[in-house]
């Protein structure tokens, strides 16, 4: 496996992860078309983030998009999940943190619930104001606090 800067090549590929593992965590078909997801990812994500990918075979397996206050997407390919690739981006986005992080994740998405509850995040609040209109969750994570 190998971390790596993002580059414009892998934009599709991040969309498609990105997709897979949204619609196996929170258990719907992701309604937008694959276009728009894209558009957003290149417009929205990559400018105001700092993107992260790993790979494996030149293959991407997992990405995060964060800045030093927040975790804004953090997605690893299905196959890949409960082998450490997650909890390795997390750390990294710790590590170049302010000391605290937030993010959000959906409530029906339990396995991605257990995950940042089991590195220290805690539940701060709840909405639904999102753009399925699914109850999330935003976490919050303290450096110093409990984690396992």
């Amino acid at each position: 496996m190998q971390v790596a800067q993002y580059e414009p090549a892998d934009s599709l590929e991040i969309v498609k992860l990105w997709r897979e593992s949204f619609e196996f965590g929170v258990g719907i078909v992701d309604p937008n078309p694959i276009q728009e997801q894209l558009n957003f990812f290149l417009s929205e994500v990559v400018p105001n983030s700092e993107v992260t990918v790993v790979k494996e075979a030149g293959r991407v397996v997992a990405f995060m998009a964060s800045v030093p206050e927040s975790v804004c997407h953090l997605y690893v390919r299905v196959q890949y999940l409960g082998q450490g690739i997650g909890s390795h981006l997390l750390d990294m986005a710790k590590s170049k943190s302010v000391g605290s992080l937030w993010l959000y994740t959906f409530a029906r998405n339990a396995n991605a619930r257990c995950f940042y509850e089991r590195r220290g995040f805690k539940e701060v609040e709840r909405e639904s104001e999102n753009m399925y209109k699914i109850e999330a969750i935003k976490y919050k994570w303290l450096r110093g606090s409990s984690e396992a």
